[in-house]
């Protein structure tokens, strides 16, 4: 298992640095010469149709948001489902500390950003956006930092995170639907009972489930709900332990997690950043990015994560609910909290859901993201490479 962890933490790290190399050049491209042909090339409309059964027409960056996103979702799920069963959240024990200071980190970002923006009705839809984490790219920062961090400590944060990512899939499902069809609804429906069955009856070939699981991502983006939620619905669904026609034990869901992981990882979270990062700074000034909405994620992800998460820790610790990682300190404990102010991708991914590409804040919501994260990942970093290690524990 500690073999396993290293390896998805050295694959996480690495995505999130290339995520800092794609923002910067996705900046650099919308701020160049080539803004003009960066913006257009978004906004390519690109047709999917089946004669007068089926058609889907989407500008390319909505293509890659609601569409190769839910790949994204998908080994969320996975993953969520492969540590509640068998792994770091399997136990009462284990989930607690995490638990607790993941709904830290979900509400007191929450409350930061409403106190900013009470009374107006459009910004409050972006109250989600700064209670995310973004573990790619905060593993990645806590690999510039080697062996100064105990591994117990990065399980904290990947198993905070899990959580965080639970949370942002209920808040989506909630509060970020359009105007539902119950036609389509009631196909989603269909699809979901027949992966049930799939499941129930142990069928192991995962072709079938990626042939139903496409059909219900159509479905389910004609519903209004957000079609990313039809990659967490396949993910529980596939068997993660089975018997082949071999009768030898499989886990379906660990392999399918193991060939996907690379492509999110390394081009689909990367393609997102991309299209997603680039913001406009040709006419930015103070005035803008002093904007309730703006100041309200800034603060909500700097202050709001690292308050929430902390303070959370701490009294879960302090009222023995739960116990403080392995060799850590409590001042590590602090630097992983603000840490996770960290959003970016799953902030960015909020932040299309709450105002559709709107230009109501001149943009400067995303920089907003931007400048939060990078904030909280630079404090992150310095706290966590000053801080003194508890040296006589073995890992």
């Amino acid at each position: 298992m500690k073999i396993l962890v290293s390896k998805y933490i050295r694959k996480e790290s690495t995505s999130g640095l290339i995520l800092i190399f794609v923002t910067i050049l996705a900046l650099a491209l919308r701020n160049s010469m080539f803004g003009d042909f960066y913006t257009s090339f978004l906004h390519t409309q690109i047709e999917f149709k089946v004669g007068d059964i089926l058609d889907i027409n989407k500008p390319l960056i909505l293509w890659i948001n609601d569409g190769l996103m839910a790949l994204f979702f998908l080994l969320i799920g996975l993953e969520i489902k492969r540590e509640l069963i068998a792994g770091h959240l399997s136990t009462a024990k284990k989930i607690a500390l995490p638990a607790i200071a993941a709904l830290g980190g979900m509400l007191v970002p929450a409350m930061i950003f409403v106190a900013f923006n009470y009374g107006d009705e459009f910004a409050l839809r972006g109250w989600a956006i700064p209670t995310a984490t973004d573990i790619a790219f905060a593993l990645g920062i806590l690999s510039l930092l080697g062996k100064r961090i105990p591994v117990s400590l990065k399980i904290f944060l990947m198993a905070l995170a899990i959580f965080d990512d639970l949370g942002a899939i209920v808040i989506i499902a909630l509060f970020y639907t359009s105007d539902l069809s119950f036609h389509a609804i009631s196909f989603a429906g269909i699809c979901i009972m027949v992966l049930v069955l799939l499941n129930r009856f142990q069928v192991v070939k995962l072709g079938f489930y990626w042939i139903i699981g496409g059909l219900l991502w159509i479905f389910v983006l004609k519903s209004g709900v957000h079609a990313t939620l039809a990659g967490i619905i396949v993910a529980f669904t596939i068997p993660l332990h089975a018997v082949n026609e071999k009768r030898k034990l499989i886990s379906p869901a660990k392999s399918l997690q193991h060939h996907i992981h690379f492509w999110v990882a390394f081009y689909i979270l990367p393609l997102f950043a991309f299209v997603n990062a680039g913001v406009d700074l040709s006419n930015l000034s103070f005035d803008k990015i002093t904007n309730n909405a703006s100041l309200g994620i800034i603060f909500g992800l700097f202050f709001g994560k690292q308050i929430g998460v902390f303070l959370f820790t701490f009294l879960a610790v302090k009222y023995k609910l739960a116990k403080l990682p392995r060799c850590t300190t409590w001042p590590q404990v602090y630097g992983i909290s603000v840490l996770t102010g960290v959003g970016f991708t799953m902030s960015l991914f909020i932040d299309t859901l709450a105002f559709h590409d709107s230009n109501a804040f001149f943009y400067t919501d995303k920089l907003g993201i931007l400048i939060g994260s990078f904030l909280s990942g630079i404090c992150g970093y310095l706290i966590l490479r000053f801080v003194k290690s508890r040296r006589s524990c073995s890992l």
